[in-house]
């Protein structure tokens, strides 16, 4: 019963059902290709290592971005598999490569308060942070520009 209801307002008050339901089977999709592929098939997924998208991106683009933002996270936060920085990221820019907007995904390492290493991963278009927050607590270890290894 409370699967209908969740269902009914779904399609009564989401604005964005198309974003939401890709939004949902891409974190699914890239779930499972975090537990079960190669890494170096993975990278090359992700886009061109080491180069960054452009620092700035038109008024549409970072609207669009804050839309496909919002339905990333309110997905993964409801999902039943683990949904990570990671997953969200990835998510992210397949979205917006979709709409074909340049974006940059990093990956860092940091200390959490107990002095061990953690890893993260976040989202940038133009100047926006798309998910992750902007990584200011982490070093840079790798960054993907969307687009990259011959696939758009």
């Amino acid at each position: 019963m409370n699967l209908i209801r969740r269902g009914i307002r779904f399609i009564k008050y989401n604005e964005h059902k198309s974003l939401t339901l890709l939004a949902w089977i891409y974190s699914a999709v890239f779930r499972l290709q975090i537990l079960y592929m190669d890494t170096k098939r993975l990278k090359c997924r992700w886009g061109a290592e080491g180069e960054e998208s452009p620092k700035e991106a038109d008024v549409p683009q970072y609207l669009y971005a804050k839309k496909v933002s919002y339905a990333v996270d309110q997905v993964c936060q409801k999902t039943k598999w683990e949904s990570k920085c990671l997953v969200r990221a990835l998510t992210a820019q397949k979205l917006l490569r979709r709409k074909k907007i340049a974006t940059t995904l990093y990956l860092g390492c940091g200390l959490n308060e107990n002095g061990k290493m953690i890893a993260h991963a976040w989202l940038r278009c133009g100047k926006m942070y798309v998910t992750g927050g902007d990584g200011r607590d982490y070093a840079i270890v790798d960054k993907f520009r969307a687009g990259g290894c011959g696939r758009e």
